[in-house]
């Protein structure tokens, strides 16, 4: 297995241990934990996918850590699922919301998810200060937003099929990467060097 492939599971293990967390304590606590994710990713140099969204420009390659990361947390998802409990109703929950927004609203999330992840990555390696993932991360639960990667776990958790899910998970997919854009196009890097 090519390290790049290894660097993406990782990923995806720990964004779906972050979302196993939030779904654990909920609210804001819940929102805190799940911060754990994007600290490890950043720590280890992983590949998520809305990590490198903002700057990766090879399309198969960054598809390619998009579809290691969705390996990842369909495992964790199942695990959710396998335990039941308090996590998986939240899920479930989570699940329901989601798919109750419409294809529009979802996308606007998702974009907005991607614009505080990519954020929140670019500004720590700026500064190498985790403070922009601390706050980035809880910032873009508490509003609402969707992220790609995580939401594998909720959907995989809830285990709740719905035809609604073959237009709302490419559309969190996509928002997210033109989220993840949005910094690159309006502060070229050029600026900050």
């Amino acid at each position: 297995m090519s390290k790049d492939i290894r660097l993406s599971l990782f990923a995806g293990l720990l964004i779906g241990l972050g979302a196993y967390g939030f779904l654990a304590l909920g609210g804001i606590p819940g929102a805190v934990i799940f911060a754990f994710g994007l600290v490890g990713v950043v720590l280890a140099g992983a590949n998520l996918y809305t990590g490198k969204a903002g700057v990766l420009t090879d399309i198969g390659a960054l598809a390619l850590i998009w579809l290691f990361n969705v390996l990842a947390c369909i495992l964790v998802g199942l695990v959710v699922f396998s335990i039941g409990g308090e996590p998986q109703e939240r899920a479930q929950a989570v699940v329901d919301g989601r798919l109750a927004q419409g294809p529009w609203r979802s996308f606007l999330r998702a974009v907005m998810c991607g614009v505080i992840i990519d954020l929140s990555v670019w500004l720590y390696r700026k500064s190498k200060s985790l403070i922009p993932i601390l706050f980035g991360v809880p910032l873009f639960i508490v509003c609402g937003f969707y992220h790609s990667i995580a939401d594998v776990v909720y959907l995989v958790a809830a285990w709740k099929w719905s035809p609604a899910i073959l237009w709302f998970y490419p559309i969190i997919v996509i928002g997210n990467y033109v989220g993840c854009n949005v910094r690159r196009v309006l502060i070229p890097e050029r600026i900050f060097t």
